[in-house]
């Protein structure tokens, strides 16, 4: 039940936690920031190829103005996670309390 209690003597690292902070920050969070924009690029850029094979010139204009939008997607996708991250570690260390203390160290130590 300590798992589930927050108090002044809180450690998530040691209750257990490690191992799925790890996993979101080693697993999750690189698919998200790296592994999503690298698939919309290439849908992208598989959409492109068919509508110049295809020879169509108002497909290929199409394909263009979505590829673009999936490169703006993905640029956006990359500099939000990033940008979160910066956000809540800022957060936690200007907060000053044990338990945010504890967090961070946390989230560095995974």
């Amino acid at each position: 039940m300590k798992l589930f209690q927050i108090g002044a003597d809180f450690d998530p690292c040691s209750n257990g936690l490690l191992p799925f902070v790890k996993i979101i920050r080693r697993g999750i969070l690189p698919f998200i920031q790296i592994g999503i924009p690298i698939i919309l690029i290439v849908l992208g850029t598989i959409d492109l190829g068919k509508a110049v094979v295809s020879s169509d010139d108002a497909e290929v204009k199409k394909s263009q103005g979505r590829l673009i939008r999936r490169c703006v997607y993905a640029v956006a996708v990359f500099f939000v996670t990033t940008l979160v991250t910066l956000l809540f570690s800022l957060v936690a260390d200007s907060s000053g309390e044990k338990t945010a203390s504890t967090w961070t160290s946390c989230w560095k130590q995974a």
